[in-house]
């Protein structure tokens, strides 16, 4: 039975394996491509710091009254 698999089968499979590999592309210039845009041009890639709205150092405090 497995002998009776023509060429569709073939080209399923490279149609897979190619539709595979496009995403795989597209993800690798989705996470190394410079995106962030600046007047100078694009900005090099850098870590992000993590930090939650009361760590001490993260912007001005306002005071919520109410």
């Amino acid at each position: 039975m497995a002998g009776e698999a023509g060429s569709g089968a073939l080209r399923e499979l490279i149609l897979v394996v190619a539709v595979g590999l496009a995403g795989l592309l597209l993800a690798m210039v989705a996470a190394f491509a410079p995106w962030h845009a600046t007047p100078a041009g694009n900005a090099p890639a850098g870590l992000v710091e993590l930090r939650s709205p009361g760590d001490p150092g993260s912007g001005p405090t306002i005071e919520h009254r109410g």
